[in-house]
């Protein structure tokens, strides 16, 4: 799997996260706020993610 491949389908994986929660009658609109930021912000580590995979499968 190249980088991209593997950004694509991570923003894709949180897409579906953050779905799942706005859809959820359950969640208080304030932690839903804080949570996607969190979640929003996990988005600039898929280079990072992606390295330490390939690094480990190398190994």
């Amino acid at each position: 799997m190249t980088e991209e491949e593997f950004d694509s389908k991570y923003e894709a994986a949180l897409h579906r996260i953050v779905t799942a929660l706005a859809e959820s009658p359950e969640i208080d609109p304030e932690k839903f706020y804080s949570l996607t930021c969190v979640l929003e912000n996990l988005r600039f580590f898929s280079p990072v993610l992606y390295g330490l995979i390939k690094s480990a499968k190398e190994q």
